[in-house]
């Protein structure tokens, strides 16, 4: 009888028991989120040559320290436990001050954003406009001719960016018989795809009668179009605009990926995986303003707009996710918090997060294996846990 591989002692089972039916649960979903490319078609994007990161920071007695949430006063140490974090990094002022990472995550390691991609996509409009090759005022036809039958056939891509298309689609996770899981299959995440492509899928969805616009609704293909715009107008598949206009600029030190179908359109709406140093910088670019490393990457424009003064208040009102910031609103694909810190963030499934407070100069990339998709509990004490920090650190 043979003892245990080094692999199953790290993570608690056998490669061979992590399959694409499976990988986006618990416990599977602790070595999965970091190794999606081994599932997933993926297409990578490379850094810049040479680069290389600083040492781990340790977060010494930080990790001691007490926040207070609704169940009461919790550790750091004792939430990022509760919250399964695999990673959690910290910046300051444009500095990393604390790594911070789970036994089953080693420094250095790519893991998936998921829905954060919408967030770094919307990025990418944002230069692309300013460069003027792209409108977000334009009909979502005049990229996509195509689309004129589906839902987005009178649509611009505002909508698209803001998440108020009038959408027919329910993200319905966990329900192997939905829409949902029929888009699942089209980008490759589950098995039985490959016989519908996900822009084929895409057009095939149409609208409700209330007009585009009225109501924020999370939907992610919308997401996943903004991708294949973004494509359409540029002529440049995805990886590559991600390369050329955000991660070389960025001065990003890992390689990133982004999961494709079986055309190789990226899964834009959440297939991004990046390391937490990474991730960081991207928060602390868009705190900037757009500047990184002493040159512009993204206009400032789009960046206050996105994280500050645009978005439609009454439309984030009568969409489903107000508990979470009551006063907030949604632009670009990013959050608004509406806190008096001016926080603003990316969110993904299963706990992912980068959080950035300007008042403060804080930015926290957490990455997370959460056995759910959706905590909203848990998401309210994640708000807290930042909010708290900030004033920590």
């Amino acid at each position: 009888m043979t003892g245990k591989t080094a692999f199953e002692t790290r993570y608690g089972f056998a490669r061979n028991q992590v399959l694409l039916g499976n990988w986006r649960e618990s416990p599977f979903s602790r070595w999965s989120f970091q190794n999606v490319g081994e599932l997933v078609p993926s297409a990578r994007v490379a850094a810049v040559p040479g680069s290389a990161e600083i040492p781990v920071q340790d977060f010494g007695g930080l990790l001691d320290e007490k926040v207070a949430l609704a169940g009461g006063p919790e550790t750091v140490a004792a939430f990022l436990t509760r919250s399964d974090t695999d990673a959690l990094t910290i910046m300051k002022a444009g500095n990393i001050i604390g790594d911070w990472f789970a036994p089953h995550m080693q420094f250095g390691a790519r893991h998936i954003i998921f829905s954060i991609s919408k967030s770094l996509t919307a990025i990418l409009a944002g230069i692309l406009e300013g460069e003027g090759i792209f409108d977000p005022q334009a009909p979502v036809t005049r990229y996509l001719p195509e689309a004129a039958g589906s839902a987005y056939g009178d649509a611009s891509v505002r909508h698209v960016l803001d998440m108020t298309v009038s959408l027919d689609f329910e993200e319905a996770y966990l329900d192997p018989e939905s829409a949902f899981a029929r888009y699942r299959r089209a980008t490759l995440w589950n098995p039985g795809g490959g016989t519908e492509s996900l822009t084929d899928f895409i057009l095939t969805l149409q609208r409700l009668a209330e007009p585009h616009g009225r109501t924020f609704r999370y939907r992610s293909p919308n997401s996943d179009l903004l991708g294949i715009l973004l494509e359409r107008a540029s002529g440049r598949r995805f990886a590559e605009l991600m390369r050329e206009r955000l991660w070389l600029p960025l001065g990003a030190t890992s390689e990133a990926s982004v999961t494709v179908d079986r055309q190789g359109t990226a899964r834009t709406a959440g297939g991004i995986s990046v390391t937490p140093r990474d991730l960081a910088r991207v928060g602390e670019m868009m705190r900037q303003g757009g500047m990184a490393n002493g040159r512009r990457v993204v206009p400032e424009a789009w960046v206050r707009d996105t994280t500050g003064t645009g978005g439609d208040t009454e439309a984030w009102q009568r969409g489903t996710m107000a508990f979470l910031f009551p006063q907030g609103r949604y632009r670009n694909k990013w959050y608004q918090t509406g806190a008096a810190s001016g926080a603003f963030c990316g969110i993904g499934i299963h706990g992912q997060w980068l959080y950035v407070n300007p008042k403060a100069e804080v930015v926290f990339a957490k990455m997370s294996s959460q056995p759910e998709p959706v905590e909203e509990p848990l998401d309210v004490d994640m708000v807290a846990f930042f909010e708290a920090l900030s004033r920590m650190v």
